[in-house]
């Protein structure tokens, strides 16, 4: 089972990071439309990570997992 994930990295006002994750993201995807939704999560401050505000956009990536499972009797 392959696995794809677009991790988003942002910063507090405290200055911790945190991730926000999106599964299964769209396949053609451009880098454009990834930092139009961050900056857009800032700005509308949708999310309040442990009661703090968003003051900045870090980083994005897609991450691409393969997962094979056995079922295994023990």
């Amino acid at each position: 089972m392959e696995d794809k994930k677009l991790v988003m990295v942002f910063k507090n006002t405290l200055g911790n990071s945190f991730s926000i994750t999106v599964e299964d993201p769209k396949e053609d995807l451009e880098e454009q439309e990834i930092v139009d939704a961050m900056n857009l999560i800032k700005t509308k401050n949708i999310f309040q990570p442990k009661g703090y505000d968003i003051a900045e956009c870090v980083s994005a990536k897609v991450v691409d997992s393969t997962t094979t499972e056995y079922d295994l009797l023990v």
